[in-house]
């Protein structure tokens, strides 16, 4: 006979509390009990009712909840390649449903095949698959009584490393001093390491706004403001420096160049995704660490990049390249050609938690993106809830709960939801 919820529940506490009562109280006994009895019943009857999704950021962030027939439910999210994507999350919750949410790999595949036609290879389809992955392994988790990282194999660390984008870019003085000041700032926070961009859409020096090649004064100005970072940091402070692929390979080759000096723990993306020949380029006129993959997908994505040797640390972006258990396959492909993984983070803080768990399983991670956000707007303490502090001293806590750790809080989105979209339902 099938057990349901309630049933199993009962058994399993009756059961244990018999147990405790030959060492301690009948009140200790059952307290011991009720702690310890399953949150959810057989593994084997789990069965997926129905996926659930909303929106913050004007559609730019997805949020998922997949649900079950025993009460229990996996969030997942997904960003950037998002906007638009309702009925794509319903249609990959049709074709879902009624399976076992358990067998998470084996999911990841159906869906995956059945869009071959469909754009399954990249973009969309692969970051809403991104979050409904994630929310099966949250749900396993959850089912089994074990945090992500263990079903993914267990863990090399206890807490994450991350750097800060301090978002310095935003500000209306982007001056070297302005950047050296919140360099500090970020330190003072406890981060190790920090974080700058350096393409400027309004520098008056610019060519035109569509050529790709940093001008004489375009590059004195990027030059100074890292330079102002690493003074007002000191030699020991990590260094990040992002260019968001606008520029082309004269570009990232004189930027790179330049940046030697100031000992970049690495560049970002000075160039677009698609070339890995053009990033070799670049990678090999200088002893900057080059680094990219924000806008690869899957583990096909990174194939080539680290075969022919194109940049010195990869970058998935675990809300967008295919989910949990593709970014490790990411990962553990990266750490046969001994090149460190730091994963792209602009999620909430249940992506942040979602990547920590990879981060954690796998021996080749580096650092993981952190933003300023986090300390700054109220939103992303409203969207989830979550034990503990988000972060302590430049490193995440990593969650041992159940699943990620970190949960939607639906009423705390709803304010920040986009008109127009239905909202989990």
């Amino acid at each position: 006979m099938k057990t349901s919820r309630r049933s199993f529940l009962t058994k399993g506490a009756i059961a244990s509390a018999l147990a405790a009562s030959t060492l301690t109280t009948f009140g200790e006994g059952l307290e011991t009990a009720v702690h310890n009895a399953p949150l959810s019943s057989a593994p084997s009857d789990l069965k997926i009712t129905d996926i659930k999704c909303g929106y913050t950021r004007g559609g730019h962030s997805l949020f998922v909840k997949i649900h079950t027939n025993q009460g229990i439910w996996g969030c997942g999210e997904a960003v950037d390649a998002s906007v638009g994507t309702y009925h794509l999350v319903k249609l990959m919750g049709e074709r879902i449903k009624g399976k076992s949410p358990l067998n998470v790999n084996r999911l990841f595949e159906d869906v995956r095949k059945s869009g071959f036609f469909e754009g399954a290879q990249s973009g969309i389809y692969i970051s809403v698959l991104s979050a409904i992955e994630t929310a099966l392994w949250d749900l396993t988790g959850k089912a089994l009584g074990m945090p992500v990282y263990q079903l993914l194999g267990g863990k090399f660390r206890d807490k994450i490393r991350v750097y800060c984008d301090t978002g310095a870019y935003r500000e209306t003085d982007t001056s070297a001093d302005a950047f050296g000041k919140s360099a500090k700032r970020a330190v003072d926070m406890g981060f190790t390491a920090v974080k700058y961009d350096i393409d400027e859409r309004n520098d008056p020096n610019k060519y035109d706004a569509y050529n790709w090649t940093a001008s004489p004064g375009e590059l004195e100005r990027m030059y100074n403001q890292i330079a102002g970072v690493r003074k007002a940091v000191g030699p020991k402070i990590d260094i990040c420096v992002d260019m968001h692929g606008k520029y082309d390979v004269t570009t990232g080759r004189r930027v790179a160049k330049m940046m030697e000096p100031l000992n970049l723990l690495f560049l970002e993306e000075p160039i677009p995704a698609e070339n890995p020949e053009a990033y070799r380029q670049i990678r090999e006129a200088s002893n900057t660490p080059i680094c990219a993959g924000e806008n690869h997908y899957l583990a096909h994505g990174f194939r080539k990049l680290l075969e022919i040797g194109a940049v010195d640390i990869i970058m998935p972006d675990l809300q967008k390249a295919g989910g949990l258990g593709e970014a490790q396959r990411i990962a553990n492909l990266a750490n046969l050609y001994y090149v460190p993984f730091a994963p792209h983070m602009v999620a909430s803080y249940l992506g942040a938690m979602a990547s920590s768990h990879v981060c954690a399983s796998v021996p080749n991670f580096l650092i993981l993106e952190w933003q300023i956000y986090f300390h700054e707007e109220p939103m992303f303490k409203e969207i989830v809830t979550f034990d503990g502090p988000m972060v302590e001293k430049g490193f995440i806590p990593l969650s041992n709960k159940p699943g990620i750790g970190v949960e939607i809080n639906e009423e705390g989105m709803r304010k920040y939801a986009p008109k127009d979209v239905p909202f989990f339902v």
